[in-house]
């Protein structure tokens, strides 16, 4: 095998040529490409027990649960990230079709732009266990406020979602409420029409009684619920916003010609072996 010195000495010129070529190909389309900036957003999942009314109602039960959610919390937010819906109204929201210069047939630009977005983005599980929201632009300030809205946006899905299963028990504990308002008023409306003597009297009081007392019971369990509901409890717990970015993320240019020029030398000293064979062989 032939000397690394020697080959280099020997074809230095082609060595040269195919880095220089290398370089300006690859420099031209590093170049020519538009800067990306990246904005980051950063969350921690709230957990599912705190939309639980007993967690807050009842001290003994608050103690038990921590206020942060687990892996599966955070993997049901990451999931619902991937919902076309969640980038069709950003699509809307911040007319990208413009921004992104999509161009074609009207029906689809608008389906295209939204996967565009879902592809300049990422919502993704750290190694801490933090929600990740990473959004790409040429525009600095809209990359952060996209990712900030795209945060938004899973906010209030999830606070919706958490919040349906307070609204149905609120809805539930209200029909219930009005039936027993009716039975009440009927019995009200017996005991005023007959004597204190009357057979069955005690009974309808007694049954009175114990409506008035379960009445009460569903006053509360409606007011418990319908503070559950106003509330509204962040299915996120916000630790960063998005700021725009100093510098731009994409293309990493000065790594990418780096990287041309080690493995364009790599490619020239095996160019320049096999020449080197190739000459051995016919001498």
């Amino acid at each position: 095998m032939p000397d690394l010195l020697y080959l280099i000495t020997k074809w230095w010129k082609q060595i040269c040529l195919v880095v220089f070529f290398a370089l300006l190909t690859v420099g031209l389309i590093v170049f020519l490409q538009p800067r990306k900036y990246l904005a980051t957003a950063t969350a921690l999942p709230v957990s599912t027990v705190s939309t639980d009314k007993a967690r807050i109602f009842n001290e003994n039960i608050e103690g038990l649960y921590s206020a942060l959610g687990n892996s599966d919390d955070l993997d049901m937010i990451i999931g619902t990230a991937q919902l076309d819906t969640v980038y069709l109204a950003m699509t809307d929201q911040f007319n990208l079709i413009k921004h992104y210069k999509v161009k074609g047939i009207d029906s689809t630009r608008r389906s295209r732009t939204a996967i565009l977005l879902r592809k300049r983005s990422q919502v993704i599980k750290s190694e801490y266990g933090e929600l990740k929201i990473k959004v790409w632009d040429t525009d600095k300030q809209l990359a952060a406020v996209m990712a900030n809205t795209l945060l938004d946006r899973l906010q209030t899905l999830h606070q919706r979602l958490k919040s349906e299963s307070n609204m149905a028990t609120l809805s539930g504990l209200e029909k219930g409420q009005y039936k027993i308002q009716a039975v009440l008023d009927s019995i009200g409306s017996l005991l005023r029409n007959r004597p204190a003597d009357a057979p069955g009297r005690e009974i309808l009081v007694a049954r009175q009684t114990a409506l008035t007392g379960q009445l009460t019971q569903y006053e509360k369990l409606i007011g418990e619920y319908q503070l559950m509901v106003d509330s509204k409890p962040p299915a996120l717990l916000i630790v960063e916003r998005a700021r725009p970015a100093i510098k731009a993320d994409k293309p990493r240019r000065l790594e990418i010609m780096a990287v041309t020029a080690f493995l364009s030398v790599l490619f020239g000293l095996f160019t320049a072996l096999v020449l080197e064979r190739r000459q051995a062989q016919k001498k």
